[in-house]
């Protein structure tokens, strides 16, 4: 079992997979932490569609990959930007899937929380941006799903200033049923999002996001902080009113931002815990012992493979957790909505089995290494 792998330079290497899976069982719920796998959705490689047609979404293969991660005690944070929302899932094919999955979710007892923005529209007054952030509330909540309130590309075109962000988010805050996590999401995963709570000072976009919490800490659950910088976390984190969680979103840093610290830790929301999924939760189950250093022990060889598929452009990581699905057997084919599978390199998509099989999350490693090699030759790569 050897595979010739083109590295960044485009020479070929000789690799030897591993023949036996990292063994990893099912288990119960988490006591220590939260933890949500942000999902991604299963295109249907059938659909006579474009990059520019609403997303064709084979939902039974998008169903049972929730299972999957429902079985090992993860919650499933639906809708998010991992399920390529604004990236070829539009808001008629992302209500849908949240129907869908917080039905799934109430069927098998799975936690779920969805994703609440505005892309609807592409812009518009602030009175649009708010009606549109209460169209999809209503949904989600209809559902009987948590909310987790995104951050909206038309908010960050319309605001002029922090006001206008206290304002749109009083508002919601104060008309959500139940507590929910707010979302800030920054720039290297969408452009479009550079300044938002009106600065592009982080220091200053922090106060402001703090003073929408410190409004309403009994309608916040919790936030969850996607800027990739550990540190600033940590600061931001030690802030919070008593009783509002921070979810990490750093796919760099989680294992120490999750693990934490004599002053706290932080809970997590993260796309990569999609193709983490059974190792992620093999070990928060060794953390719920108090065993911090089996935890780390577990989850830090992982970083090397997460900043691989999350490396800039930060935007296209959803391919290499699409790529690793496919790998992993959980979908029949490679194709993604909007055409994705076209956003990584084969050097990118190379590195990214050698990691992942080097850390044994392929069930069936030689499954993998032969849809490995099918992509290869498509390429031109003869083994």
């Amino acid at each position: 079992m050897t595979v010739r792998l083109p590295d960044a330079t485009g020479a070929l290497r000789t690799y030897e997979p591993r023949t036996e899976p990292l063994a990893l069982t099912t288990g119960a719920p988490f006591t220590s932490r939260t933890v949500f796998s942000a999902a991604h959705v299963v295109a249907d490689p059938f659909a006579d569609t474009t990059p520019d047609s609403p997303a064709a979404v084979d939902w039974d293969a998008t169903l049972a990959f929730r299972r999957h991660l429902w079985s090992h005690g993860l919650g499933v944070a639906e809708a998010m930007d991992t399920a390529q929302r604004g990236m070829g899932l539009d808001w008629a094919g992302a209500a849908e899937l949240i129907r869908r999955s917080a039905a799934e979710a109430k069927a098998v007892g799975g936690r779920i929380a969805c994703g609440v923005g505005t892309d609807q529209i592409a812009s518009g007054t602030l009175a649009e941006v708010r009606a549109a952030y209460e169209e999809q509330l209503a949904l989600v909540e209809a559902s009987g799903a948590q909310a987790i309130l995104m951050a909206s590309r038309a908010l960050a075109a319309t605001a002029n200033g922090p006001e206008d962000y206290l304002d749109v988010y009083g508002h919601l805050l104060r008309q959500a049923s139940e507590p929910v996590v707010l979302h800030w999401l920054g720039p290297m995963f969408d452009p479009a999002l550079e300044g938002y709570w009106g600065s592009s000072d982080l220091d200053v976009a922090t106060d402001t996001f703090l003073e929408v919490i410190a409004a309403h800490p009994d309608k916040v659950d919790g936030i969850k902080v996607s800027l990739l910088d550990a540190q600033r976390e940590i600061d931001l984190r030690r802030r919070l009113p008593d009783g509002v969680r921070c979810y990490t979103g750093d796919d760099f840093n989680y294992p120490e931002l999750i693990a934490g610290d004599d002053k706290g830790f932080s809970h997590a929301l993260l796309g990569i815990f999609d193709p983490l999924g059974p190792l992620a939760a093999e070990a928060v189950r060794v953390l719920d012992t108090g065993n911090t250093a089996g935890f780390r022990e577990l989850l830090d060889p992982t970083v090397e493979l997460s900043r691989h598929l999350f490396q800039a452009p930060t935007r296209f990581y959803k391919t290499g957790v699409v790529f690793l699905a496919w790998l992993a057997g959980h979908q029949s084919h490679f194709t993604m909505v909007g055409g994705l599978q076209s956003a990584r390199s084969l050097p990118h998509f190379a590195r990214a089995y050698e990691l992942a099989d080097g850390l044994g999350l392929f069930p069936d490693p030689k499954l993998a290494e032969e849809r490995m090699k099918t992509l290869l030759a498509l390429y031109g790569v003869t083994q």
